[in-house]
Formats: C-alpha cells, structure tokens, sequence
C-alpha cells in the first residue's frame, strides 16, 4: 500500500505542482543560474546511493583554493525563501516516482556519515529515505542529531499507512509555521562528526 501510495501521490503531484516547479526553475535561472537543480548522490534503502535532486537555492561560489564556501556565504535571500517555503524539496517528487525515495521516511543525509552511525542510527536505512519524515515533524533541524536518529529508528519500527498520513499532515502545518528550519547558529544543520554512543 505504502509504494502504491507513494505512486499515485507523486504523479499527482507532480502533475498538479507542474506550473508552480515551471516558475521556481525559471526563478532560479534569473537569480542564480544554471544549473537549475542540485544533484547529490546520497544512501537510500539498505545503503544503496541513489542521486537526489532538489531545486537549488545557493551559489556556488567558491575560495581562493577551489573549495566551497560556507553556507552562509553562498546562500542568497532568493535561496532562503526557496528553503524556509519547502518549494526546493519538490523535484524529490521525481525519485519517489521512481522508488528511489519515499514521500515519507527517514532523510536521506549524507554518503560520508555512512561509517559515522552506530549500529542502532544505522537502521534508519533498513526503509526508503523520504522527502519528510517523523524527525522532520519533531523539530527537524533544530534538533540534535541524535534525537533526530532516535526518531528515524522509531519511525522504521513503527511505521504504518496511518502514520505516514499524520506525518504528511503535520508536514503541511509545519511547513507554513516554518518552524525547525535550520539549527542555531546555522544556515542548515552543522555536519555529523560521528555518535558519542557506540
């Protein structure tokens, strides 16, 4: 049931959001150029990479010595309302269209903090990553990274149609409360360095 939703979601989605994704790729391409979308390979179901595309919302500006800026240095005020409304999130509605995510499930972070989870935060990988997620709807980035394990895990134990309902509806109130978006001090969230807990 959950894939079969995940089908017809996206493709209804995909279909309905259509005029509103045509204006944001064309919003980027006067704000920031091309390309238009950011594609980063990242781990889905049991580890397996996966290339993930969200609209993109920074510059890629870069130092002396070719390396990327800060966040903060490349994030643009178009970039942060693109962020703060979700609306960069959208061509994700593509990978769940093609299995490679799932409209709700754990976040699919990066393929360097791979060797950085224990065993237990290694289990958010045993479902499809989401485009939102349990986590995402208790606190998303204004959590430590953790809790937001902690809760990737319960939802992996305790998943059903019905939550991943409450989850999509809790999504649609947070996303116009924008509330979570980024941690204190951060554009985002400050990167994973590994668990205190083995």
């Amino acid at each position: 049931m959950k894939r079969l939703f995940d089908i017809m979601a996206s493709m209804f989605g995909l279909v309905l959001l259509s005029p509103i994704m045509t204006v944001i790729a064309w919003k980027i391409r006067n704000n920031l150029g091309s390309p238009v979308l950011f594609r980063q390979t990242r781990p889905g179901l049991n580890c397996e990479p996966f290339e993930m595309l969200k609209f993109r919302s920074m510059k890629d500006a870069v130092d002396s010595s070719g390396a990327p800026l800060p966040d903060e240095d490349r994030m643009t005020p178009f970039g942060k309302k693109l962020r703060d409304s979700s609306l960069d999130e959208l061509p994700g509605l593509i990978s769940v269209l093609k299995g490679d995510m799932s409209l709700v499930g754990p976040r699919p972070l990066l393929m360097q903090y791979l060797p950085l989870y224990n065993t237990e935060q290694a289990r958010r990988h045993d479902v499809r990553p989401g485009i939102t997620g349990w986590a995402q709807v208790n606190g998303r980035n204004a959590i430590s990274w953790e809790d937001k394990f902690k809760l990737d895990v319960w939802y992996v134990d305790n998943q059903s149609f019905l939550l991943d309902i409450k989850i999509l509806l809790l999504t649609i109130k947070k996303v116009f409360i924008k509330e979570g978006i980024s941690a204190e001090g951060h554009v985002t969230i400050e990167p994973f360095k590994g668990s205190s807990n083995e």
